[in-house]
């Protein structure tokens, strides 16, 4: 049997989803789990992987494996007009056979996302992203106000799940409120293995 882990599938066009990944994972490592990155390729204008099967950078692509393996699951994805981006979307398209297979059922997952402006829809981008997962039965987690820099942000950071209102770094509040989210999703995971 495999170690456990958290997944954290993101998909990052200009590094600032990525950034939330690396603080999950962070929050994730703090409840004595592995956290493991993926990505997913961009697409084109008709839906289909524009990119090898390893990118030339970062972390690797994403595939049903690492899924079926995972103990938990975080999702993110920069807003594009208050929905989740493409690839995002295409990427959870092709997980049918999962779906089909009940593979991810009773697993915890968390979603987290980012956005240029402060009202460009957040929320809504991190519930479109809750979506596949209840479709896939997993047990989906926000972020509790236990988490006081919930009430304190003035930039990024829900409920629902992390965000970032881009910039050149995350605020403190958002740091926080990524950390405390991945360490629940890891913790909620260990409970259930």
């Amino acid at each position: 049997m495999k170690s456990p882990y958290i997944l954290i599938v993101y998909f990052s066009r200009n590094g600032h989803v990525h950034k939330l990944a690396q603080e999950l994972a962070i929050g994730v490592e703090s409840a004595g789990m592995a956290a493991v990155m993926r990505t997913v390729p961009r697409v084109s204008a008709v839906c289909e992987s524009v990119a090898e099967d390893i990118p030339e950078s970062g972390h690797i692509f994403c595939d049903n494996d690492d899924l079926i393996n995972c103990s938990g699951l975080l999702l993110g994805s920069p807003t594009h007009f208050g929905n989740m981006a493409s690839p995002l979307k295409y990427f959870l398209d092709q997980t049918s056979e999962l779906w089909l297979n009940g593979a991810l059922i009773d697993k915890p997952a968390g979603v987290f996302t980012s956005t240029s402006s402060i009202h460009g829809g957040q929320e809504s981008t991190l519930l479109s992203m809750m979506l596949p997962l209840m479709h896939h039965g997993m047990v989906v987690a926000g972020v509790p106000y236990s988490e006081n820099a919930l009430a304190q942000t003035r930039l990024g950071g829900t409920p629902y799940g992390s965000s970032h209102l881009e910039s050149d770094k995350l605020s403190p509040h958002e740091i926080n409120i990524c950390r405390t989210q991945g360490k629940r999703i890891a913790t909620l995971a260990l409970k259930l293995l």
